[in-house]
């Protein structure tokens, strides 16, 4: 960008006092995509990104197993999946409405760099709606972890 000239500047405010400082008016707007992904009204969708916080890199090569909550209240597995090199998996197929658990194998990862881990796997719990995406994310580190709804 070219410097700022005076002539670029707006006023704030004429109540604010002191110097003008210049600035460039820039549309947020143009910044985000103006529409939405399009979800399947009858399915919805996971996906899932780990992040090693106490490496402060993706969580790559960390197993994962999709399960479904039944009637019972048992679970039962749909799918296993391995993270990428980028800490995530893309690959979960489209499920329905309900109550679903990701088991994330900790313990098989910090094996894996000689790492002793407090917590051997971690679960999460959550709900779907049809026509919505889900991301099921994963911060890590070997004494301890959080999640939240991502998007």
């Amino acid at each position: 960008s070219p410097p700022l000239t005076m002539e670029d500047t707006t006023p704030l405010s004429s109540t604010i006092t002191g110097p003008q400082i210049p600035y460039r008016r820039v549309s947020i707007l143009s910044c985000h995509a103006t529409t939405e992904a399009k979800h399947d009204q009858n399915t919805a969708t996971i996906s899932s990104h780990v992040l090693d916080t106490a490496l402060g890199t993706p969580g790559k090569g960390l197993n994962m197993t999709l399960y479904q909550k039944q009637e019972d209240g048992s679970y039962a597995k749909l799918s296993s999946h391995v993270t990428n090199s980028d800490g995530r998996v893309k690959d979960f197929k489209p499920i329905g409405a309900g109550i679903y658990m990701i088991t994330f194998d900790t313990d098989g990862y910090y094996k894996a760099q000689n790492t002793e881990c407090f917590y051997p796997e971690c679960s999460i719990v959550f709900r779907t709606k049809l026509g919505e995406h889900y991301h099921v994310p994963l911060l890590l580190s070997p004494f301890g972890y959080t999640t939240y709804r991502g998007s």
